[in-house]
């Protein structure tokens, strides 16, 4: 079974993400095993860094602002390639002050969503919703309009 790990930092406080959330990954539960490591937020980001890197496994996605954008489509043809590929997904998004350099450096791919800043528990939602998404999209559902 694929298998898509999404690696953060920080717990999510608000109930309604957690709902979000988890609705997302039970949905995404019969395409993929999903799972999400919550890592312990710290000071600054070079901080949060060695646990972050310890945590990364297979291909690795870093959402970062400076990163490529995509769109959804291009998104869920990257994942299919991937996937087919044998390859196990890790998304990784920071902590409100961001990514260490060592971490990017890390990462296959850099992805950004928007030049916008967003809350780093929203954005855990947003990256749910396109891996969704993007499952729906090469399954060939109508969910992607």
């Amino acid at each position: 079974m694929n298998k898509v790990n999404i690696v953060c930092v920080g717990k999510i406080k608000e109930k309604f993400y957690t709902d979000a959330v988890n609705e997302y990954i039970k949905r995404m539960s019969r395409f993929a095993k999903v799972s999400v490591v919550e890592l312990c937020e710290r000071e600054t980001p070079q901080k949060e860094c060695d646990s972050i890197l310890k945590a990364l496994k297979g291909y690795v996605v870093a959402l970062a602002v400076e990163g490529e954008k995509a769109d959804s489509l291009s998104l869920a043809k990257k994942m299919r390639t991937l996937l087919d590929a044998g390859k196990e997904l890790t998304f990784v998004i920071g902590s409100s002050c961001g990514l260490d350099a060592r971490v990017k450096a890390a990462a296959d791919w850099k992805l950004s969503f928007s030049d916008m800043t967003f809350p780093h528990q929203l954005m855990r939602v947003i990256l749910c919703e396109q891996i969704y998404r993007a499952f729906m999209i090469n399954a060939g559902s109508e969910y992607h309009k």
